[in-house]
């Protein structure tokens, strides 16, 4: 099967989780015998081609002219996309299905499926109502109305939790056997021969300090805000404790404000952007993970500190929830609320024979349900289904358009009998 991969993000330009979504399950494929092509914003000096071990990548620039908006922007990148794609379907021939990854790349999936004919199946992996608690302005009105084109366009829709398709259907009254549930996974041999390494550690607390580590952006809804609440709590009862969040965003000097005003900022590391490396060595080194989002449509970071070997506090919203069963496989602790998270970090702090049940059955069941083999034969299922249901549109359009054909030949026929018969009845008279 060929296919077509629009995302706005592949390593290693890495904004969220969406690029290591795509490049995961396109390397998948790769193996099972398909045809990936990634077709991708070219950030910094990347190359524009790059064959990624059998995964064709695409990059292409945004226009030279400024554009007044995000908007605009995105708008810039699909046609210079959709320029791109053309270009290749015109050297290799047609794709079987084009997945599209959020409403980035909405445009351009759109202008490729009625240009070739070629089902959509597009991944949401997060929605701007979900993010931002409600639509709120004219730019998030925007995004929300294009996230719905999106799933409209879409022959098949793909969303990663029974939480997001609950959400995407009712946000966007999709039929409900239109939204396929398929997980997140991760590479489970990402903390294959990766040990605990000291020296790395005392960069950032010391060793009699119990590593509390946020790994991921620096966004409202990621609940950081709530995480550095809880830790006077946290300190109270467990003082050799250090928060390290490790990560980049938006809310960076607020959340650095926020601990000083506590009179924490001694007890609170923030790393800036770690690369892999770094960020397989911070697991390591960390003896509780914590992920406090208020809105989390799936959570690979939950997934990445389980498969390390962290115990692991989640709170009770969206995919999250879904992951973590309370004190099996993790903690869990009531959204936006400081003391919660604080009473779930201070039962790990204290219980070391909880902490190791936890990660002994967390990281089982990650290497068991979570593992791209199962999730990409799932993804290709949903392919087919999108293929097939095409195949058998055109054909039921085809035997429409036979039976009009069909129709307006007799109704012709039948005028030329009357239009004959008048005359004849005309003559005979005469």
């Amino acid at each position: 099967m060929k296919i077509l991969m629009l995302t706005w993000e592949y390593p290693p330009r890495i904004v969220g989780g969406i690029a290591r979504v795509v490049h995961d399950l396109s390397k998948r494929l790769i193996k099972d015998g398909h045809q990936v092509t990634v077709v991708t914003y070219r950030d910094g000096e990347t190359p524009y081609y790059e064959d990624d071990k059998g995964v064709k990548v695409y990059r292409v620039d945004n226009y030279m002219i400024r554009p007044n908006n995000f908007i605009e922007w995105v708008m810039q990148l699909n046609f210079n996309m959709v320029a791109k794609a053309a270009e290749i379907i015109a050297k290799e021939g047609k794709f079987d299905v084009i997945h599209a990854h959020d409403w980035l790349v909405a445009n351009s999936a759109k202008t490729l499926k009625h240009a070739y004919e070629i089902p959509i199946v597009s991944t949401i992996h997060a929605t701007e109502s979900g993010r931002n608690s409600g639509i709120h302005d004219e730019t998030q009105r925007y995004i929300n109305d294009t996230e719905w084109m999106l799933t409209y366009e879409s022959t098949e829709v793909i969303v990663n939790s029974n939480f997001m398709k609950g959400h995407v259907q009712s946000l966007f009254g999709l039929p409900f056997d239109k939204i396929n549930v398929v997980p997140n996974g991760i590479n489970i041999t990402n903390f294959n021969g990766i040990e605990r390494d000291y020296e790395f550690r005392r960069q950032y607390a010391a060793d009699n300090e119990k590593i509390i580590l946020y790994m991921g952006r620096l966004v409202y809804e990621k609940g950081i805000q709530h995480l550095i609440s809880a830790m006077p709590k946290i300190l109270n009862g467990y003082n050799d404790a250090k928060l390290i969040i490790a990560g980049k965003g938006g809310m960076l000097e607020e959340l650095r404000a926020q601990a000083e005003s506590l009179g924490i900022g001694n007890k609170v590391y923030f790393t800036g952007y770690l690369n892999s490396k770094q960020v397989q060595k911070m697991y390591k080194c960390s003896d509780i993970a914590v992920f406090p989002s208020t809105y989390e449509p799936f959570g690979i970071v939950a997934l990445e500190a389980m498969l390390a070997g962290v115990p692991t506090v989640v709170s009770d919203v969206g995919g999250l929830n879904e992951i973590v069963e309370h004190k099996v496989n993790g903690m869990k602790s009531y959204a936006g609320n400081a003391n919660s998270i604080a009473d779930s970090i201070l039962t790990l702090l204290y219980d070391h024979q909880l902490c190791n049940n936890i990660s002994k059955n967390a990281k089982a069941i990650v290497k068991q349900q979570y593992n791209w083999n199962k999730i990409a034969q799932d993804t290709h299922f949903t392919y087919q289904k999108a293929i097939c249901q095409t195949v058998a549109e055109k054909q039921a359009n085809q035997i429409e358009q036979e039976k009009a054909q069909k129709t307006k030949k007799a109704k012709n026929s039948d005028n030329e009998i009357t239009n004959l018969l008048a005359f004849k009845t005309k003559h005979a008279y005469a």
